[in-house]
């Protein structure tokens, strides 16, 4: 089964496009909600946790395992990669590159945690599709506490995105990166607070390489259609999310980390 790896529910944003792509492939969800959100946390800290994931995911067959979180890929893809060479990982890079083509200002917008634009991989993705571009960084905090909550187009959710937005509408950008999986549950907002401005979200290219990993190395895309969701916090509160955000139905499960790695 293809494994969807995030600190929270965000992931989900990927899980259903990869849903719609292979409605009767399994799929493992871990939200770690115990230590979620990953985007105040320091890089050695991110990529200790996404190692202890991706041991316990690796211990259950899952493959190919999706770190659909962009903070986690910022500071983690490649030392998972070393670890687990065996493993195939489809990481979240900052759409950086479909924002270039797109743009007519030359500025793009990215909302993001502070891990992800501090991180080397969306230096890296800056440099080699849009040196020419002008590409602004919003640390958006507090906004994936609001999709956990199952907050995603209150009032005060779309005053907090309106103020994460406006830095980057002020400089110009007529292109915007959501930068996070969560925050495509915020879709309505951001647009609300950005009209006229194009939003990406990588979710369902993601989704799509995910899917083309798994083919290529021969494994299992025409299962049950199962879903099943492990948290590191309360089972309970997945339940809800599920039904609040309108997800993929499945098995529910608490789960505790420990002697993984």
């Amino acid at each position: 089964m293809i494994a969807i790896y995030d600190s929270g529910i965000g992931g989900a944003s990927v899980l259903m496009a990869l849903r719609e792509l292979a409605p009767d492939v399994d799929i493992l969800y871990l939200a770690d909600q115990a230590r979620c959100p990953y985007g105040n946390r320091t890089q050695a800290d991110i990529q200790s946790i996404a190692l202890e994931c991706a041991a316990w995911l690796t211990s259950q067959g899952a493959a190919p395992i999706v770190l659909a979180c962009n903070t986690a890929s910022a500071a983690a893809l490649g030392a998972l990669r070393a670890r687990y060479p065996q493993t195939s990982f489809v990481g979240m890079v900052p759409a950086v590159k479909p924002a270039a083509q797109r743009s007519i200002s030359g500025v793009i917008g990215i909302m993001a945690t502070a891990a992800t634009l501090q991180g080397e991989l969306l230096a890296d993705v800056t440099r080699t599709h849009a040196p020419h571009l002008k590409v602004v960084g919003q640390a958006c905090v507090g906004l994936v506490d609001f999709v956990e909550a199952g907050d995603t187009d209150s009032v005060t959710v779309r005053a907090a995105v309106a103020t994460h937005v406006a830095p980057l509408v002020a400089a110009g950008a007529d292109v915007i990166v959501l930068g996070c999986t969560h925050y495509p549950f915020l879709r309505t907002a951001i647009a609300a607070a950005a009209p006229g401005v194009t939003l990406i979200d990588p979710a369902p290219a993601v989704a799509q390489q995910a899917l083309r990993t798994a083919i290529a190395q021969g494994i299992p895309t025409a299962g049950r259609g199962r879903t099943d969701y492990y948290t590191t916090g309360d089972a309970a509160h997945v339940r809800w999310q599920i039904d609040a955000l309108g997800l993929p139905t499945g098995i529910v499960r608490a789960l505790v980390l420990e002697d993984h790695q």
